[in-house]
């Protein structure tokens, strides 16, 4: 018995670690570490009175081809039209490439009739998914820059010159943008908190050159370094950015490039989108492991600890919680244990009282929007990876009504 109280202390500190540092200790040291470097560069600034940016001198804007697949977009297609045509970018520059993937509801014709200037839409009659859909299209662009967005993401105007900006630096390879929800209702989503916090983690790795993936609504990379995407990709943003990443190149964080996407309306469809984003997440470490390896440089360092660890932090949880339950029902009545049990079990009820309300169309409180999200973000991930593990989850994507 003292045997198994033992193992169960260490599994429950192993465990609640492990969460600690993903979701707390890595910002901190992460922070810290590009406070760090600022100061660095700004001392050998003033000791060597050099430039802070190099100049660039006459810019000439690259050719930009904006990318997107559709599948049954009718409701929306129309609007992201009207979007491709304000965006800020010179006309002869700017090409739009819309790949509709078996839509059955007329979203290639409505495109069509929006009579953009150098336009082109590709009606495919088999259901290929994502993956091949970009496979197909991004090998035929015109432009020097790929734009790569979704069907229901609003562009800012000044998005694609904010993006592609950056590409004056011959090093830089990806580009990743800001995406922002919107509630329907006005109201602010769980899912907000959480990528507020992302944006800052995203903010300082791209500040420290250890950036992971890129936000799929709005990001660009050089045309040229496009691989073809597996098959059965299911995160094809993740998998881009790591791939231009693990050739050598940076990906940046651009805060103003700006992008719009509404919640989806059903919590059933939003939660079934994050159990897929789940099965993605492990997929695409068949892929990207070789950047977990110590000679990969920081971004191994980051890889670890924004992603792996984080997949990994559902089983985490559910071990500490019933180590905790374990602990707690011991004779020894150790306090900590029983009030970390019971506080779990408070999120529990807080998260599925949060769910009810969703359902029900109502709006989430706020103080129960974190525990929601947190162990809804944490639950999807983990059905997520019993869905690789049995290889059901298929890169075919359902729309998420919106």
């Amino acid at each position: 018995m003292e045997s198994l109280h033992l193992v169960s202390k260490v599994a429950f500190w192993l465990c609640t670690a492990e969460v600690l540092y993903t979701f707390a200790g890595y910002p901190v040291l992460l922070v810290l570490a590009a406070c760090l470097h600022q100061i660095s560069k700004d001392i050998r600034y003033a000791v060597g009175r050099g430039e802070r940016r190099r100049p660039l001198g006459k810019t000439v804007l690259p050719s930009v081809s904006l990318v997107f697949a559709a599948h049954n977009e009718a409701l929306v297609i129309a609007e992201k039209m009207r979007n491709c045509a304000a965006a800020d970018y010179p006309a002869d520059l700017l090409e739009v490439v819309v790949g509709c993937d078996n839509c059955e509801d007329g979203t290639a014709a409505i495109a069509l009739a929006s009579g953009l200037p150098n336009l082109r839409v590709e009606d495919y009659s088999v259901r290929q998914g994502k993956p091949g859909v970009l496979n197909r299209l991004v090998s035929t662009v015109a432009g020097d820059i790929v734009v790569l967005s979704d069907a229901n993401t609003i562009l800012d105007s000044g998005a694609i010159m904010e993006l592609t900006r950056h590409f004056v630096d011959p090093t830089v390879g990806c580009v990743c943008g800001e995406l922002r929800f919107l509630a329907r209702d006005g109201a602010v989503r769980s899912e907000g908190v959480y990528w507020r916090y992302e944006q800052i983690l995203k903010f300082y790795e791209s500040r420290m050159n250890m950036l992971v993936g890129a936000n799929g609504g709005v990001y660009a990379i050089r045309r040229e370094l496009f691989a073809p995407l597996p098959q059965y990709a299911i995160i094809d943003d993740f998998l881009i950015a790591m791939q231009i990443r693990g050739r050598g190149y940076k990906v940046l964080y651009a805060p103003q490039a700006i992008a719009y996407e509404e919640t989806g309306a059903d919590a059933r469809q939003e939660f079934e989108r994050r159990i897929r984003i789940g099965a993605g997440a492990f997929h695409a470490l068949r892929y990207t492991w070789k950047m977990l390896l110590p000679r990969a440089g920081p971004i191994a360092f980051s890889y670890w600890s924004h992603k792996v660890l984080r997949w990994l932090a559902p089983f985490a949880l559910a071990i500490s919680f019933v180590a905790a339950i374990f602990l707690a029902l011991d004779p020894s009545h150790e306090p900590l244990y029983f009030a970390y049990a019971l506080a779990f079990v408070a999120a529990l009820t807080a998260a599925w009282f949060s769910y009810w309300q969703e359902l029900r169309g109502a709006r989430v409180r706020s103080i129960f929007a974190v525990p929601y999200y947190f162990l809804a973000m944490n639950l999807a991930l983990m059905l997520g990876f019993f869905r690789f593990v049995s290889g059901s989850q298929t890169a075919i994507w359902r729309r998420t009504a919106r």
